[in-house]
């Protein structure tokens, strides 16, 4: 049972260990004489702390395991929110709309702007109140693609797979640019500036050391038993993840910046024509690409930038490196937006309807911004789709929910978390100073989606062992769909790290991870196509039955520890 292990969490004893632990202090208290020990006062004292302790576990264990069966879900609720999900579901029709319909959804682009109005309509359309497009604070410059072309004209015609990296400029005229190709190949930043001078209106690309090499192993998977195991059996551990705790030891990391920095500064400063560029982790035309500029809304504009194939890149580098005659011919516009500078979250509620709670919230989200390289289909219009089914389902059984349920679609995740960042600054609390807003203590919970596609096998507790047992219970109606599994872990790098910051209960989802990090996740191929119908009808409904049950319990969840005030700096999550 998942309460001896949070029980065993607090005691530092192994999960696996809780039970005999348990056994053994009850057969010393029990079989103790204490006639006979009466002359041994450490040792009468020593039993006496330790019935102190067995009464405190024995008080934990019962008040968890009555508090958890008080949490068990309502089976019929549960049942119309499963029939409703899987043979009523609109959850694709959704995902298209935010994809195909609308396109890549960059933030502050058309492309997002179209989505953002086309899901605030559609909830307001369900029912939901207050639907708005909410201005966060200053985002910067909007950006995106209007075309691209490259190909290799000599020796040989040859197409290339491209696409521009975000917030770079245009190839030079409103034609077709013909070039030869300047290789740089420089150890440091002193042998880079050999090219000073050499640059302007060319096409430039830079010696990568990277190979190929064919992948023997399936592109997508999904989590196994003895994986979804041991994340249930992991222990508390402290964070090492903090600021700088994932660069290398060494000098390897400044000595990269600052060549990349002295590279950056020559292509801004020489304006090439077009700087070519390659990620070593894409393959069979797979591209990984993002930014190449800055949003800020002073940032100088760079030159074109286009991210290659790798087979194309290395193509090119062999043929240039080994004095052949290589002609390109290419075209790239790209458009910037500057009229306004604002980045906006979607938001949209259904209503509490208990007197006493329904000022107390219950919030939803994912992140509706994506990049550019596809539609930004598993990374993030899946979570998107997903919370909004969930409140869809639920506006559909016409439920009434005791605390008001918010569901937020953020902007600006992929650059740095912004829109929920803010979000949780302008209502909720700074981090910064830890001054907290009235609305602070009225979140129950935040819900997050954003781990690609794959169905829910689980909830990581972010920490917070309280709810543990709470989870489990919530679980248990869709054990049969694959997901039981809670994990004291936690998965970061996503928006429910904004509520957390501030010490509100913010949760992120175990997803099956299909091919998120080896085909999909910010690249070319994060398409509709790339969606599981079933996953996604999985994911709305053990969505829409986590927000039911914590809209409609008696107290909110409980909270970790409320974090100490941190420095300000310019990201203070």
């Amino acid at each position: 049972m998942q309460t001896n292990y949070y029980i065993s969490c607090r005691l530092n004893v192994k999960p696996e260990r809780f039970h005999k632990c348990l056994f053994l202090l009850l057969h010393e208290i029990l079989n103790f004489n204490v006639h006979k020990h009466k002359k041994n006062y450490l040792l009468a004292a020593k039993m006496h702390f330790m019935k102190k302790i067995f009464i405190v576990i024995t008080i934990q264990f019962l008040f968890l395991f009555i508090f958890a069966q008080n949490d068990a879900p309502d089976a019929e609720m549960m049942k119309k929110i499963r029939q409703e999900a899987m043979q009523n579901s609109k959850v694709m029709d959704i995902a298209f709309h935010l994809t195909d319909v609308s396109g890549p959804r960059l933030t502050a682009s058309p492309g997002y702007m179209n989505a953002a109005n086309w899901a605030k309509t559609t909830l307001a359309g369900w029912g939901l109140k207050n639907a708005a497009l909410e201005p966060w604070g200053e985002f910067g410059k909007g950006w995106q693609q209007e075309n691209s072309y490259i190909a290799m004209t000599k020796p040989y015609y040859q197409p290339f797979i491209a696409v521009p990296r975000a917030w770079t400029g245009s190839t030079p005229g409103n034609t077709i640019m013909k070039s030869d190709i300047v290789l740089i190949k420089a150890k440091d930043s002193v042998e880079l500036m050999q090219y000073a001078g050499k640059l302007k209106n060319k096409i430039v690309m830079t010696w990568v050391s990277d190979t190929l090499r064919p992948s023997f192993t399936a592109d997508a998977s999904r989590y196994a038993d003895t994986v979804l195991e041991r994340m249930a059996t992991a222990v508390p551990r402290a964070n090492a993840t903090g600021p700088g705790n994932n660069r290398p030891a060494n000098s390897t990391f400044a000595t990269m910046q600052a060549f990349q920095r002295t590279l950056t500064k020559l292509m801004n400063e020489e304006k090439p024509a077009l700087v070519l560029s390659m990620n070593g982790r894409g393959n069979d035309g797979t591209i990984f690409v993002s930014s190449g500029g800055q949003y800020a809304k002073d940032a100088v504009e760079p030159p074109a930038s286009l991210m290659l194939s790798s087979d194309d890149y290395l193509r090119l580098q062999r043929l240039v490196n080994a004095g052949i005659n290589v002609e390109i011919e290419t075209d790239v516009k790209t458009r910037f937006f500057t009229d306004d500078l604002k980045g906006y979250n979607v938001i949209a509620e259904i209503p509490g309807t208990d007197p006493k709670l329904k000022d107390e919230v219950v919030m939803l989200g994912g992140h509706l911004d994506s990049w550019h390289g596809a539609t930004g289909a598993t990374d993030n219009a899946a979570g998107c789709a997903v919370m909004m089914e969930a409140v869809r389902i639920l506006k559909t059984l016409n439920i009434k929910p005791r605390r008001t349920i918010r569901i937020a679609l953020w902007s600006g995740e992929e650059q740095g978390l912004h829109g929920s960042r803010n979000y949780v600054k302008n209502h909720l609390a700074d981090p910064a100073t830890m001054q907290l807003k009235p609305a602070h203590g009225k979140v129950s919970a935040y819900y997050n989606l954003d781990n690609g596609g794959g169905k829910i096998r689980g909830i990581y507790l972010q920490g917070n062992t309280a709810v543990g047992p709470f989870f489990s219970k919530w679980l248990e109606p869709f054990a049969d769909m694959g997901a039981g599994t809670v994990t004291i872990n936690n998965t970061g790098s996503t928006d429910h790290v904004a509520f957390d910051a501030v010490g509100i209960p913010g949760f992120q989802f175990i997803q099956d991870p299909l091919e998120y990090s080896t085909r999909t996740h910010h690249t070319n191929m994060d398409t509709y196509d790339h969606l599981i119908p079933d996953d996604l009808k999985q994911a709305s409904m053990i969505l829409a039955s986590f927000v039911y049950n914590t809209a409609q319990r008696d107290e909110k969840l409980p909270r970790k520890e409320l974090p100490k005030a941190r420095e300000a700096t310019p990201r203070p999550f």
